[in-house]
Protein backbone atom coordinates (compact mmCIF):
# COMPACT_ATOMS: atom_id res chain seq x y z
CA UNK A 1 0.00 0.00 0.00
CA UNK A 2 1.33 3.31 -1.01
CA UNK A 3 0.03 6.87 0.76
CA UNK A 4 0.60 9.90 -0.72
CA UNK A 5 -0.20 13.00 0.83
CA UNK A 6 -0.53 16.40 -0.53
CA UNK A 7 -1.90 20.28 0.89
CA UNK A 8 1.08 21.12 2.92
CA UNK A 9 1.57 24.66 2.79
CA UNK A 10 2.57 27.56 4.80
CA UNK A 11 -0.44 30.12 6.13
CA UNK A 12 -1.10 32.63 9.08
CA UNK A 13 -2.20 31.74 12.57
CA UNK A 14 -6.44 31.69 11.87
CA UNK A 15 -6.25 30.47 8.46
CA UNK A 16 -7.22 26.83 6.77
CA UNK A 17 -5.64 24.45 5.02
CA UNK A 18 -7.20 20.89 3.93
CA UNK A 19 -4.44 17.84 3.46
CA UNK A 20 -5.33 14.59 1.44
CA UNK A 21 -4.10 11.23 1.21
CA UNK A 22 -4.17 8.82 -1.78
CA UNK A 23 -4.27 5.22 -1.37
CA UNK A 24 -2.75 2.97 -4.29
CA UNK A 25 -1.56 -0.33 -4.62
CA UNK A 26 -4.71 -1.97 -2.54
CA UNK A 27 -3.68 -5.48 -3.58
CA UNK A 28 -6.38 -7.85 -1.83
CA UNK A 29 -7.98 -5.49 0.08
CA UNK A 30 -10.14 -2.28 -0.61
CA UNK A 31 -9.36 0.89 1.00
CA UNK A 32 -12.71 0.51 3.06
CA UNK A 33 -11.14 -1.92 5.00
CA UNK A 34 -8.65 0.06 6.63
CA UNK A 35 -8.47 2.19 9.26
CA UNK A 36 -6.90 5.73 8.84
CA UNK A 37 -4.85 8.11 10.60
CA UNK A 38 -3.17 11.13 10.80
CA UNK A 39 -0.21 12.10 12.65
CA UNK A 40 2.27 14.90 13.00
CA UNK A 41 5.54 15.54 14.13
CA UNK A 42 7.12 19.01 14.83
CA UNK A 43 11.02 19.40 15.13
CA UNK A 44 12.34 17.90 17.68
CA UNK A 45 9.14 15.75 19.39
CA UNK A 46 7.72 12.71 18.78
CA UNK A 47 5.33 11.80 16.46
CA UNK A 48 1.56 12.62 17.83
CA UNK A 49 -1.77 11.49 17.00
CA UNK A 50 -4.10 13.81 15.37
CA UNK A 51 -7.24 12.01 13.76
CA UNK A 52 -8.50 8.87 13.19
CA UNK A 53 -11.10 7.37 11.07
CA UNK A 54 -13.01 3.87 11.22
CA UNK A 55 -13.82 1.30 8.50
CA UNK A 56 -17.08 1.38 7.62
CA UNK A 57 -19.27 3.52 9.95
CA UNK A 58 -16.80 6.05 9.58
CA UNK A 59 -16.56 6.56 13.19
CA UNK A 60 -14.21 9.16 13.91
CA UNK A 61 -11.39 10.54 16.99
CA UNK A 62 -9.71 13.27 17.85
CA UNK A 63 -6.64 14.79 19.70
CA UNK A 64 -7.80 17.47 22.29
CA UNK A 65 -5.90 19.57 20.46
CA UNK A 66 -7.54 19.82 17.39
CA UNK A 67 -10.98 18.75 18.53
CA UNK A 68 -13.56 21.33 17.04
CA UNK A 69 -11.09 22.54 14.96
CA UNK A 70 -9.84 19.90 12.69
CA UNK A 71 -11.99 17.47 10.47
CA UNK A 72 -11.03 13.55 9.28
CA UNK A 73 -13.25 12.56 6.09
CA UNK A 74 -12.61 9.59 3.99
CA UNK A 75 -13.91 8.93 0.25
CA UNK A 76 -13.83 5.22 -0.40
CA UNK A 77 -14.66 5.51 -3.83
CA UNK A 78 -11.28 7.85 -4.50
CA UNK A 79 -9.36 5.56 -2.03
CA UNK A 80 -8.40 9.21 -0.08
CA UNK A 81 -8.62 10.52 2.97
CA UNK A 82 -8.70 14.28 3.96
CA UNK A 83 -7.80 16.46 7.18
CA UNK A 84 -9.69 19.63 6.87
CA UNK A 85 -7.83 21.80 9.43
CA UNK A 86 -9.21 25.16 10.26
CA UNK A 87 -8.47 28.12 12.92
CA UNK A 88 -4.55 26.89 12.62
CA UNK A 89 -2.24 27.80 15.20
CA UNK A 90 1.36 28.21 15.08
CA UNK A 91 1.49 24.92 17.12
CA UNK A 92 -0.08 23.41 14.49
CA UNK A 93 3.30 23.52 12.47
CA UNK A 94 4.48 20.19 11.98
CA UNK A 95 5.03 17.55 9.01
CA UNK A 96 1.79 15.56 8.90
CA UNK A 97 1.66 12.25 8.18
CA UNK A 98 -1.13 9.88 6.96
CA UNK A 99 -1.32 6.28 7.86
CA UNK A 100 -3.08 3.16 7.33
CA UNK A 101 -4.26 -0.01 9.34
CA UNK A 102 -6.74 -2.27 10.77
CA UNK A 103 -7.77 0.05 14.10
CA UNK A 104 -8.19 3.68 14.49
CA UNK A 105 -6.19 3.57 17.04
CA UNK A 106 -3.89 6.95 18.05
CA UNK A 107 -0.40 4.83 18.73
CA UNK A 108 1.19 4.88 15.56
CA UNK A 109 2.91 1.79 16.24
CA UNK A 110 -0.59 0.36 15.15
CA UNK A 111 -0.55 1.38 11.93
CA UNK A 112 1.16 -0.85 9.21
CA UNK A 113 1.82 1.54 6.26
CA UNK A 114 2.89 5.46 6.26
CA UNK A 115 3.00 8.23 3.96
CA UNK A 116 6.27 10.27 3.46
CA UNK A 117 4.71 13.18 4.73
CA UNK A 118 3.97 17.00 4.23
CA UNK A 119 5.04 20.11 5.77
CA UNK A 120 2.50 22.32 7.54
CA UNK A 121 3.83 25.81 8.73
CA UNK A 122 1.68 28.36 10.44
CA UNK A 123 2.91 31.68 11.49
CA UNK A 124 1.51 33.93 13.74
Amino acid sequence: VQLVESGGGLVQAGDSLRLSCAASGLTGRTFDTYAMGWFRQAPGKEREFVAAIRWGTGLTYYADSVKGRFAIARDNAKNTVTLQMNSLKPDDTAVYYCAAGDWPSSEHQTYNYWGQGTQVTVSS
